[in-house]
């Protein structure tokens, strides 16, 4: 189906990446670096605390979505926040997060 040779090799590109991002090893690596920098609750409002009851209840049912191709990711409102120096970085706010009124949300709907 696909005659491109660079188009075959964008893929594998992406396959080897969300198999790097899917691995457990790394998400725990992960996890245990946002522990380590004192992280702060994101837009859903969970805690470093409560991230790993999460990431335990949650991880392997998104790794199976992701690996099989049906995880559909929530739209998400770009913005961009000025820093110090001048520049800008760019943020995705989940819009459903923004609807909701601040109430906290479940991360994998």
């Amino acid at each position: 189906m696909l005659s491109n040779g660079n188009t075959r090799r964008q893929i594998r590109i992406l396959v080897s990446l969300i198999e790097k991002v899917i691995d457990l090893r790394n998400l725990w690596k992960a996890l245990q670096k946002v522990k380590a920098n004192h992280g702060v609750p994101g837009i859903d409002g969970i805690t470093v605390g409560e991230l790993e009851s999460q990431v335990r209840k949650y991880c392997r049912p998104l790794i199976r979505k992701l690996k099989t191709g049906t995880y559909k990711p929530q739209p998400v409102k770009r913005v961009c926040l000025p820093k110090p120096d001048g520049t800008r970085r760019k943020l995705g706010i989940p819009l459903e997060s923004i609807q909701s009124n601040g109430q906290r949300r479940d991360w994998t709907e």
